[in-house]
């Protein structure tokens, strides 16, 4: 990413790259067409992760009229990754030497999981998510994931021309856009890009 000045302050603009899915479809980003909603999430069958992304599904359609691409990242190896992705309507990227992460700044911390925010949904995910595994709607994660279990989620809208319109750095592991909120950003696009900072960035 870089920085350019506008005539208000300095925005982050997403320089153009081509990623891979593990589906093996080609991902442009940004879309040159359409806003890109670039989540990043935590490791391959993440419970809390899970737990986010059904609603994004449920929703998908209306994302998607929204002018909406989803483009979902997880810091596992494709071969680990592709078994959990295989139903997802949306593009699932591995990253599992955290290249995008590092460069979107989207860190790890023992809040991820410490934090008691977190808590309530960890329940409800690992107990909706236990009965998705034995429906055979999920599978279970690996007792070891790639990467930790550590990771933080962020949310990026990202503009045809690359600018970053709105970031969001999640202080805990089910700290994220709801799709209300992605919606709303979504339909405002045209506005001053609004951009939280990083996590102990000085914000």
């Amino acid at each position: 990413m870089r920085m350019v000045r506008s005539p208000g302050k300095p925005q982050v603009v997403v320089e153009r790259r081509e990623l891979t899915a593990v589906s093996g479809e080609r991902v442009t980003l940004p879309d040159p067409d359409r806003l890109i909603h670039l989540q990043f999430r935590r490791f391959a069958g993440c419970p809390v992760c899970n737990l986010h992304l059904r609603t994004v599904v449920l929703r998908h359609r209306e994302i998607e009229a929204a002018g909406v691409r989803e483009v979902v990242v997880f810091h596992s190896p494709a071969e680990e990754l592709a078994p959990h992705a295989s139903d997802l309507p949306f593009a699932v990227v591995a990253d599992p030497d955290r290249r995008l992460y590092t460069e979107f700044g989207v860190e790890r911390a023992p809040r991820a999981l410490l934090d008691p925010r977190v808590w309530l949904p960890i329940v409800r995910a690992v107990v909706s998510g236990a009965w998705n595994v034995v429906r055979g709607r999920e599978r279970l994660p690996s007792t070891s994931p790639h990467g930790g279990r550590l990771g933080l989620p962020g949310d990026f809208l990202i503009a045809p021309d690359g600018r970053v319109l709105a970031s969001k750095y999640g202080e805990h592991a089910y700290d994220q856009w709801p799709v209300d909120e992605l919606l709303r950003l979504a339909a405002g696009a045209d506005a001053p890009a609004a951009a939280e900072r990083p996590p102990g960035s000085g914000r």
